[in-house]
């Protein structure tokens, strides 16, 4: 049916399918209905006639509109090599698409080379591109990603060799890499893959019941609640007088007694007393937004 559709539209010529009319333009057809014989050549005379327009002009999008969609079917064919690595086939599809696109803009007939070859390893490029950098759950450096690769290949080389996993040692000289370089691309393999913090875990027992990965991993670090409270503080800080201030890294910084203050002073350690109860009393207030209120 696709292939009786596009011979009609583009003519049987001593048994080749021709897309170009006598005086050069290009026929009209529908790409979706080319059947795989007759793309390859409608291709060849599509970059024929697409290196003779002027970039920009109707025919030109035209004849490279239907270039791309003529050869869809190259990237849903290297797409298919990466199915069953979780992401959605769609998105591959589209980054598939770029490489076609950039394969068809730098395409010479010249090359007498099957754009098919020469397509190909633009699609599987942009492809692995898009898998190199959206599938890392941290952002790490490219040099350690193409070292993790390689550090995988080495260690199943060795592992297969060996009967069991190789040192570092062991490694880094088949690698030729340094025994920290070795350590790092085995770090930086940590950062591919990640768990939500979110993530159920059932426990061995019903008594166990359902926690989260969260519950299991890290502690409370008590310090944190204080980085609120310091952020609130500093501007009521500065709202005190020289003397105020004193007084209060005198007490609470350097741990100096109250009669000590009010040696330095010039006070009694009662006055010094009043003073440190009516500034902390203040400085409460204000953190509770009470401020002017007493």
């Amino acid at each position: 049916m696709g292939t009786a559709v596009i011979r009609s539209q583009a003519q049987v010529v001593d048994g080749r399918t021709e897309a170009v009319t006598g005086d050069g333009t290009l026929r009209r057809i529908d790409p979706r209905t080319v059947a795989p014989r007759d793309a390859r050549e409608l291709s060849r005379q599509f970059f024929r006639r697409l290196a003779e327009l002027e970039e920009g002009t109707r025919e030109y999008q035209y004849a490279r509109n239907t270039l791309i969609e003529m050869n869809m079917s190259l990237v849903r064919f290297a797409a298919g090599r990466f199915r069953g690595r979780g992401d959605d086939m769609d998105d591959i599809v589209q980054t598939g698409m770029i490489g076609l696109i950039k394969a068809i803009d730098r395409f010479e007939l010249s090359r007498e080379v099957e754009f098919t070859s020469f397509a190909l390893p633009y699609i599987v490029g942009e492809i692995k591109r898009f898998f190199r950098d959206t599938t890392w759950a941290v952002h790490v450096p490219r040099r350690l990603q193409e070292l993790r690769v390689e550090l995988a290949k080495a260690r199943e080389e060795l592992a297969s060799r060996l009967d069991r996993e190789p040192t570092v040692a062991e490694l880094a000289t088949l690698m030729n890499i340094t025994e920290q370089q070795v350590v790092e691309g085995q770090i930086a393999a940590n950062g591919y893959n990640s768990s939500s913090l979110d993530a159920a875990l059932t426990g061995d027992g019903p008594e166990n019941g359902e926690a989260v990965l969260a519950d299991f991993i890290g502690v409370e670090e008590e310090g944190l609640r204080l980085v609120e409270d310091f952020h609130a503080l500093a501007p009521l800080m500065a709202e005190l007088s020289d003397r105020d201030r004193e007084i209060l890294h005198l007490r609470f910084v350097e741990e100096a007694t109250q009669a000590e203050i009010g040696e330095r002073l010039g006070c009694s350690q009662m006055h010094v007393s009043r003073l440190i109860k009516r500034i902390i009393t203040r400085l409460r207030e204000g953190m509770l937004g009470e401020l002017g209120c007493a």
